[in-house]
């Protein structure tokens, strides 16, 4: 494999032709004349050429290093540009914010959130991915995902949010004609709506302070890989299914939904954001999780915020 371009070698020739000298092109990248001469040499010996004629008393470029200036001079120029454009991105508002979401919550609940955020910040442009699946932060360059999870041990850094709770829903017609549950084994007896993503699969596993754990297998009328895709049937009393407080919290306010096993809980998930490992974050990012954080730990179906 061939070797990588001295890149800096070729930004320091062209600050000396600059400049004019070793030792002014010493001080103007703060280097010692040592290693502005060694950089010279370096490039000299692997191009076989003299790029510069050097005498006590003056300096001058030859035709290899007249010939070779314009690009070194486009080497230095674009990584002062590069570096300066990082600095400024990391400390202003401005660029883009690749996000990813959970479908359901991230257009129920996230989507809303966002034209303030837009308002107040012109400069800055959202890249929003709704996906129920994990999406891998580093491959596909996300700044930062939210996900609603019992988070497994990983190296993406998270902060909880808030807890959200698992809620046994249907439609107050349904409980009439099939009757309300008071233990998950009378499950068996009801139509369920399920989930794909759930952790458990078909196996719905309740936890009570005085009974312990008890775990129903259910048999799916319907199955979705959003969660949205339930309400249309619970709404119009087709089935029961375990469903988010964020995602329902409006219709058990209306009514138009009813829970039931209050006293049995599913396993605790809660709401993070997570980021790729590292710690240091452009303004903007660190700026748009500072907001989200604002708005989510206030909503009113969130539990245990922290």
């Amino acid at each position: 494999m061939n070797k990588l371009p001295d890149l800096e070698a070729w930004a320091i020739f062209a600050k000396v032709v600059e400049t004019g000298s070793f030792a002014r092109a010493a001080t103007a990248l703060s280097l010692s004349q040592a290693t502005v001469s060694k950089a010279i040499t370096r490039l000299e010996a692997r191009t076989q050429m003299m790029l510069l004629h050097r005498t006590s008393r003056r300096m001058s470029l030859t035709a290899s290093g007249q010939a070779a200036l314009e690009r070194a001079s486009r080497i230095l120029e674009e990584g002062i540009a590069v570096e300066a454009e990082a600095a400024e991105q990391s400390s202003t508002l401005r660029g883009l914010i690749r996000v990813s979401a959970p479908m359901s919550f991230g257009i129920a609940r996230l989507a809303p959130l966002l034209p303030d955020f837009m308002q107040a910040h012109r400069e800055v442009a959202l890249d929003v991915q709704f996906n129920d699946a994990q999406v891998d932060l580093v491959a596909e360059r996300f700044d930062l995902a939210l996900r609603i999870a019992k988070l497994d041990d990983s190296s993406l850094l998270a902060r909880r949010l808030c807890g959200v709770r698992i809620l046994l829903v249907g439609s107050p017609a349904y409980f009439e004609r099939y009757g309300r549950p008071q233990h998950p084994r009378d499950l068996a007896q009801h139509q369920a709506l399920h989930y794909a993503y759930s952790r458990s699969g078909m196996a719905w596993r309740f936890q009570h302070a005085q009974q312990g754990e008890f775990t129903q297998i259910m048999q799916a009328h319907l199955h979705t890989n959003n969660a949205d895709g339930l309400m249309p049937a619970l709404l119009a009393g087709l089935g029961v299914a375990l469903q988010p407080e964020f995602l329902v919290w409006q219709d058990l306010q209306s009514g138009a939904l009813t829970s039931a096993m209050d006293d049995w809980q599913v396993e605790p998930i809660a709401l993070y954001i997570v980021t790729p490992p590292g710690r240091s974050r452009p303004a903007r990012v660190q700026a748009l999780i500072a907001y989200l954080t604002d708005k989510l730990v206030k909503a009113p179906w969130a539990s245990g915020a922290v």
